[in-house]
């Protein structure tokens, strides 16, 4: 029996033509850490703004994003996980096969940009399902427990808000409701005002 193969597939000279997609794949799986550092900040802009010149190689695309979250280099990383959470806005299904790379992301110990970036994609999974927000919610919640007070504190609250308003379990948003309900009392400023945005939004969504 031999073993699986999980490295992600690229097209090789003589298979066809070669696009940007093809050499982007290749330089992020490359051993130069400036080299994928770029093409993952390169992929992440071309999903945020093309995100149709990705379409025709998105599982391949996908694939490669998940196999950059164990870089050892955090802008990698972090772009990676920004170009995975634009994938999950028209396909979750593939985007959550960086669950376990967001997790150990989440509570990276030497960056907050790739803490931030993993609790947005989580959080932009769980508002695409019932089952993915009862999957993610308890990273959210000791995150949500972790982090606050953190100055990333309010990116993640923004996305909190995504996952209220959106397709998130009841169980699961009202989990959240209890989790935040101290801020909605007794915070200050924008943690109070955003905290009350999603207390409202899962209230209206009832």
């Amino acid at each position: 029996m031999t073993e699986e193969n999980n490295t992600p597939q690229r097209r090789k000279l003589g298979e066809g033509v070669i696009t940007i997609v093809d050499r982007l794949i290749d330089e992020l799986a490359g051993p130069v850490r400036r080299t994928r550092q770029e093409a993952a900040s390169t992929l992440a802009e071309m999903a945020r703004e093309h995100a149709d010149r990705l379409e025709p190689d998105v599982e391949r695309v996908t694939e490669a994003l998940v196999d950059a979250l164990y870089r050892p280099e955090a802008q990698t990383r972090w772009e990676a996980l920004g170009a995975l959470r634009e994938v999950a806005t028209s396909h979750p299904e593939l985007a959550a096969q960086a669950y376990e790379g967001a997790e150990a992301s989440l509570f990276d110990e030497n960056s907050s940009r790739v803490r931030i970036e993993a609790f947005r994609l989580l959080a932009r999974l769980g508002a695409s399902s019932p089952e993915l927000s009862d999957k993610v919610w308890p990273l959210l919640d000791e995150a949500i427990q972790c982090f606050h007070g953190d100055l990333g504190y309010r990116d993640m609250l923004d996305s909190l808000l995504e996952f209220a308003e959106g397709n998130a379990s009841d169980a699961s948003k009202q989990a959240l409701v209890e989790r935040i309900s101290f801020d909605v009392t007794g915070g200050r400023g924008y943690v109070k005002t955003c905290s009350a945005k999603i207390a409202d939004a899962v209230e209206a969504g009832k």
